[in-house]
């Protein structure tokens, strides 16, 4: 295993022991936290800027595309997000193998809307398809949302796609009846492929990847986070 001297997180990890898992209508068998999730050799805890040899890279190669990505632009993005304040990358890590084992990311709006407040947005939720059983995708997600909150968020919204709504479900998040859709313009693929694939959003059994997906919204037992 890989020692590093000096480490930095994105955010303050006390800011994760301060979470009320209480608070999510997430049932949990047995019941885990932030704080205690279930494992001694696991730690749930903000991205630090040596996870680049922890595996977070490879973990995230289990979602989407990711890249090339070199150390330097991993410092860079990282540096980028915590000058920022505004985003909320969380990590399981087995401590046994120093290795990245889930993931999600909250990411802060800043509004002028509803008294100049701020919104959330989960976005890039990933679990290691080895640790499955563990509810290590439903740990992450409650995490990140339950931050969320503590940060004043008034509301919290997810993409999935149409076969995760009812993990979503369980964890409090609802669908907004005629308000449900997801519509994406993509950059990065050719005009004619991008057509094609705007195209494939308007109907649910389209099959096209990362725009195949749906709106939900947080549950309103955060009353903040209402429409």
């Amino acid at each position: 295993m890989v020692q590093f001297s000096q480490e930095t997180y994105l955010y303050d990890p006390k800011m994760l022991m301060q979470l009320d898992f209480h608070r999510s209508p997430a049932k949990f068998q047995p019941f885990i936290s932030a704080a205690n999730p279930g494992e001694s050799w696991m730690k749930v805890r903000p991205l630090k800027d040596t996870d680049y040899d922890r595996g977070f890279l490879q973990l995230l190669s289990q979602l989407t595309h990711v890249g090339n990505v070199s150390r330097t632009q991993f410092l860079t993005r990282f540096s980028q997000m915590k000058a920022s304040g505004d985003y909320y990358v969380t990590v399981i890590e087995d401590t046994r193998k120093g290795e990245i084992i889930g993931a999600a990311s909250l990411i802060i709006e800043r509004k002028f809307i509803h008294d100049c407040s701020v919104r959330g947005r989960l976005e890039d939720v990933v679990v290691n398809d080895t640790y499955r059983g563990k509810q290590l995708g439903k740990l992450i997600v409650v995490t990140v949302s339950l931050l969320a909150e503590q940060l004043g968020c008034y509301k919290m919204s997810l993409d999935c796609k149409d076969k995760l709504i009812k993990f979503y479900e369980t964890l409090g998040y609802v669908l907004i009846p005629g308000n449900s859709n997801s519509m994406t313009i993509r950059y990065d693929e050719a005009p004619t492929k991008r057509n094609s694939t705007s195209a494939g959003v308007v109907t649910a059994s389209s099959s096209s990847g990362d725009s195949c997906q749906t709106n939900s919204q947080f549950y309103n037992f955060f009353s903040p986070f209402c429409y």
